[in-house]
């Protein structure tokens, strides 16, 4: 066989196994466990960091202010020296909206070795445990809720004990209105899946953690066991490490799709979509140029080498390399096929997923190139020049 057909094979291989072997990361019915209604409703604090989020606070926060939720609730927006106006939006919206008591407070810059959305948790977190609420609800400020959604979440983490759960994460439906959030949404959160398969994530004694930072239901007790956010004060992937830290801690977690828990921040353009993911793809490597090196040859062998199979070796008369690379080309586009379903986008944009896969390599790299020129991850207006993926400490 000629050296093409082999990386083919490959491929097509490497492909067979991703269908069946990694937690069939590419089904979407990880949805929230249905549970009946608890005896009591335990009392819940809303912790919201935001900085400079006056563009989608109008839609957000009042869906937070609007919870029908059964017992105790109070939302804590924590202003993270915003300089549109966010805190003072925040206190107006409260006032014309009513529901849920709100409560505004900007604790600062942060201090060394802390990031900017950790440091506002700390002291959201901080002030809301002087009221003593048994769960905290961290939920990002361009996030909006239905209002049934804080009693549905509050449900599926079940009573304390062997069957509840400590976290329960959903990963917000994320705006897909332009084309380029059409390309490169649904996949974001396809790659994320492959990474973190949800069954894995949800299996009891499972090692792999992860959460969906927009939308975290954290156990009071299970968060002061973790430590959080002291912890994990310097992560930008600060989900995932909040994740671990409660497994390490002993906690169960849980992490699924949402269905009434939706982004509403708009990416419109590639460079809105570019920097969201740059700024922290090279720190999920780890800062390890090696990891980097396998992340770009792995990508090519698993995206890139299918279509280029299919399209050099019918040409070219080799059948083997044509066959095996449409088939791997047809594995990788039926497992996209649940998530753009998901998203309601079209079936004809799973095969330009090998397109997509180039588009976030490239942004992986760059990620990579503003780390080692000292940039960092940077994000409205902070830059941490050297953070940390997942700190142990």
């Amino acid at each position: 066989m000629s050296a093409l057909a082999w990386i083919a094979v490959g491929s097509l291989t490497v492909w067979v196994w991703l269908l069946l072997g990694q937690g069939f990361f590419w089904r979407t019915d990880q949805r929230l466990p249905v549970r009946g209604e608890p005896e009591r409703w335990p009392s819940v604090a809303v912790v919201v960091p935001a900085r400079d989020e006056a563009e989608v606070l109008p839609v957000s926060l009042p869906s937070l202010l609007a919870q029908d939720y059964p017992g105790d609730a109070e939302v804590f927006l924590v202003d993270d020296c915003s300089e549109d106006g966010t805190g003072e939006l925040a206190r107006a919206l409260s006032e014309r909206c009513g529901g849920l008591p709100l409560t505004v407070v900007t604790p600062g810059e942060p201090e060394p070795g802390w990031t900017g959305k950790l440091w506002a948790l700390r002291h959201g977190m901080a002030l809301a445990r002087q009221r003593k609420p048994e769960f905290l609800l961290l939920t990002d400020a361009d996030i909006a809720h239905e209002p049934d959604s804080l009693r549905e979440l509050v449900a599926a983490a079940g009573a304390e004990g062997a069957d509840g759960f400590d976290l329960v994460s959903q990963m917000a439906r994320l705006r897909v209105t332009s084309a380029w959030e059409r390309l490169v949404v649904p996949a974001f959160v396809y790659f994320f899946g492959q990474l973190y398969p949800f069954r894995r994530v949800n299996g009891k004694g499972s090692r792999t953690a992860a959460a969906a930072g927009g939308c975290v239901l954290l156990r009071a007790g299970a968060a002061e066991r973790a430590r959080i956010p002291e912890s994990i004060r310097q992560a930008v992937i600060d989900d995932v490490s909040l994740a671990r830290a409660v497994r390490r801690s002993g906690g169960r977690i849980w992490l699924g799709l949402a269905e009434r828990v939706d982004s509403v921040r708009p990416y419109p353009r590639l460079l809105d979509l570019w920097r969201m993911v740059s700024r922290s793809a090279y720190a999920q490597l780890r800062h390890s140029p090696v990891l980097l090196a396998g992340t770009v040859l792995g990508l090519g062998l698993v995206y890139v080498a299918p279509p280029v199979a299919l399209l050099t070796g019918l040409p070219a008369g080799d059948p083997v390399a044509a066959s095996a690379g449409g088939a791997a080309w047809a594995v990788m586009a039926g497992t996209y096929l649940p998530m753009l379903a998901y998203y309601r986008q079209s079936f004809w944009l799973a095969p330009l997923l090998p397109f997509t896969a180039v588009l976030y390599l490239l942004m992986t790299v760059d990620s990579a190139v503003q780390h080692h020129r000292g940039l960092g991850a940077a994000w409205k207006g902070r830059t941490y020049a050297r953070p940390e993926a997942a700190p142990e400490a």
